[in-house]
């Protein structure tokens, strides 16, 4: 098998449009060339840290900065791969996952020092990237495919957190799948709100470094300031996931400048109500699924679907493929299995995982859904959340869609709770924008679900727990209920 080589990417982005905008901030701003050549200072001032070694990985504890931008490409240029540590984890669970790497080596942003220092890992190397003197390396000349890049951890819903193992290539297929569905174009600015450690914002700066596209970097996910950039026109994608984009909504006014072309929408389904106010305001809206196994999405919907198919994923982006486990035909619901080249290649150290989610090289995404009669991809839910009640299965998703439905609910998490007549029954937990009552809840879910899935209880909250990237946690809300912190609300 012959191994695939491209140009080092970073030094080719340079040379070929080296005045181009690469990433911008409200602080600072670099073209490639500045990219470049900050990147390989970096890289010298790490190459200096390591004093003559070089392990395969690197830990990063970054946040969204264009400093961290350049501290990934000055690993990436040393040859090394980025475990990309998420600072908003406890210091036992970063523990586990520096522990299970086998890093020696951790670079954090100033701002993580007290947590960095908390991490309990003998002889653990801690630093900051951009302090210390420099030593001259040789930059790679090409890029192997085959090599890995990045390593993100899983979420862990079950089981401990595995390590997913994210080539160049997967990386670079995910960016030309993108690319041949949403299209690219040498004006485009992809806006950046979701974290860097996360698949949906590292996506986005491979395809910056891949496209030659700037990338504005927000701190952040900051409303009001967003709102003004997608009116401003100087925007023209944004990823978002559904809270993100609820939030938005609730800002939008007379509507976004005609620029933006693209509002990139993951993160699990979304509710149709919100899907039709976007519809009504004429925002731009693709649903799209993926997850850190795929390097970002691998399903979207094509913009000429994106009405007549309102609800649906869309289909595999060209170069991958899906199909449902056991379906026989069409609208059968089973687990989504997909396949292509920007799928992982397996967990790191974990070969009972790999075995279990991989077949024949498709990949077990733990979701469930169906395709429609033309292919087009229906999430329905986290086979995980799914809830059986009296036989009936319940996707809280779709119970969530009909609440976010309710005038006044701006905010629903559906998890089930043990009964001992039906097995188990969907609950509520609603964060609302005004005082209501449980009657008003029932009535508007009464009409639009069947008694089954209609919630057994309403929890008012001030919150929901969700994640770096805005999604949900149902399994903190499980664990809270389980906790009873939820009994006197």
């Amino acid at each position: 098998m012959t191994t695939e080589m491209l140009p080092n990417w970073l030094k080719q982005r340079a040379f070929l449009t080296p005045d181009r905008t690469a990433v911008s901030s409200d602080e600072r701003s670099l073209t490639f060339r500045e990219l470049d050549h900050e990147a390989e200072e970096a890289a010298q001032r790490l190459n200096r840290l390591l004093d003559g070694t070089k392990p395969a990985f690197i830990g990063l504890m970054i946040k969204n900065r264009i400093e961290s931008i350049i501290a990934v490409h000055a690993v990436h240029q040393l040859g090394m791969a980025a475990v990309m540590l998420n600072h908003r984890l406890g210091a036992g669970e970063l523990t586990f996952q520096v522990r299970d790497m086998a890093l020696t080596h951790v670079i954090h942003d100033e701002d993580f020092a007290e947590k960095a220092n908390s991490l309990e890992v003998e002889g653990i190397s801690l630093s900051l990237l951009f302090t210390g003197d420099k030593r001259p390396y040789a930059p790679k000349d090409h890029t192997n495919l085959d090599d890995t890049c990045t390593v993100m951890y899983t979420s862990g819903t079950t089981g401990s957190p595995k390590g997913v193992l994210q080539t160049y290539g997967n990386h670079w297929w995910s960016a030309i799948g993108s690319s041949l569905n949403l299209g690219t174009s040498e004006k485009d600015v992809w806006l950046c709100a979701v974290p860097l450690f996360h698949i949906s914002g590292f996506s986005i700066l491979m395809r910056s470094i891949i496209y030659g596209m700037e990338v504005r970097l927000h701190a952040s996910f900051d409303e009001d300031a967003i709102d003004l950039e997608l009116k401003s026109g100087r925007v023209t994608i944004i990823s978002v996931v559904t809270n993100m984009l609820q939030r938005l909504m609730g800002r939008i006014g007379d509507g976004y400048h005609e620029n933006l072309r693209c509002v990139l929408l993951g993160g699990g389904p979304a509710p149709l109500p919100l899907l039709q106010a976007c519809k009504d305001k004429g925002v731009p809206v693709f649903q799209s699924y993926g997850m850190t196994e795929t390097s970002s999405q691998i399903v979207t919907l094509s913009p000429e679907y994106s009405l007549s198919k309102l609800g649906s994923a869309g289909k595999p982006l060209f170069p991958s493929q899906l199909k449902i486990k056991g379906a026989a035909a069409p609208l059968e619901e089973g687990e989504i299995m997909v396949k292509g080249p920007n799928v992982t290649m397996g967990y790191h150290e974990r070969p009972e995982a790999n075995e279990k989610s991989f077949e024949d090289g498709w990949l077990f995404t733990g979701d469930i859904g169906y395709v429609d009669e033309e292919g087009f991809l229906y999430v329905l839910d986290r086979r995980s959340d799914l809830i059986i009640s009296g036989g009936e299965n319940v996707y809280p998703a779709e119970v969530e869609s009909v609440l976010l439905g309710i005038p006044g609910v701006t905010e629903a998490g559906v998890i089930g709770m043990d009964d001992p007549v039906w097995g188990q029954v969907p609950c509520a937990f609603l964060v609302t924008d005004r005082p209501m009552t449980e009657e008003e809840i029932m009535k508007g879910c009464k009409a639009a679900l069947a008694s089954y899935k209609c919630p057994k209880k309403i929890v008012f909250v001030g919150e929901l727990p969700r994640n770096a990237s805005n999604k949900l946690l149902r399994r903190v809300l499980k664990e809270n209920m389980l906790k009873g912190i939820y009994d006197e609300a």
